[in-house]
């Protein structure tokens, strides 16, 4: 497909990998520069918005593994926070924590200069507090840019679906056009 910005369509672009939908204002054009006939026009868009629909699918997995993970930042952010404001006071912290799911023990933590906090792939390591606090800190604002960046991608992305879709309508409500005008010219009307 040709990806000009004549008289078929606006210039497509490109976000992060996902290209951009060219809008067809003049079918008869865009058929002519993409080398196409009606139906591979229409499976190709077919396609295209297929693919469209697998990145969405994607990027909403994305979205809501994000929107988990700041507020299981924030709540580290705010225990962390807690053993430092009792550091030095002398007196313990009653916490209960969830030791698997709907399992809850409680625990009495002592003053303590240092947490152990999960980095994933079963990887445990131990920081003191300020470095918690530091390394939590750069977790929360890199998840919080992430999900800013997935957002504008998505706004994106369902934009390119609309004009895609309009595309497909277009070009189909352009062959019944055509196709009513050679059945008008083969069968001419009698007076």
């Amino acid at each position: 497909m040709a990806s000009s910005s004549s008289a078929s369509g606006t210039a497509v672009t490109e976000r992060r990998g996902i290209p951009g939908a060219q809008f067809v204002e003049d079918v008869q054009t865009y058929l002519t520069q993409s080398g196409l006939d009606v139906n591979s026009a229409l499976a190709f868009l077919q396609e295209r918005l297929q693919q469209y629909k697998l990145v969405e699918m994607k990027l909403l997995a994305q979205q809501r593994d994000l929107q988990a993970k700041i507020p299981d930042i924030e709540k580290c952010l705010d225990v962390v926070g807690t053993l430092q404001a009792k550091k030095g006071t002398g007196e313990a912290l009653l916490a209960d924590f969830e030791v698997s799911e709907g399992i809850y023990s409680r625990a009495c933590i002592e003053e303590t200069d240092s947490v152990c906090l999960w980095l994933g792939a079963n990887v445990m390591l131990e920081y003191s507090l300020e470095e918690a606090t530091a390394l939590l800190q750069k977790n929360l604002e890199n998840a919080r840019a992430s999900l800013e960046v997935l957002i504008t991608d998505l706004e994106f992305l369902r934009d390119q679906v609309t004009v895609t879709q309009v595309t497909i309508a277009r070009v189909y409500n352009w062959d019944v056009h055509q196709r009513r005008i050679q059945q008008a010219i083969a069968t001419p009307t009698s007076e």
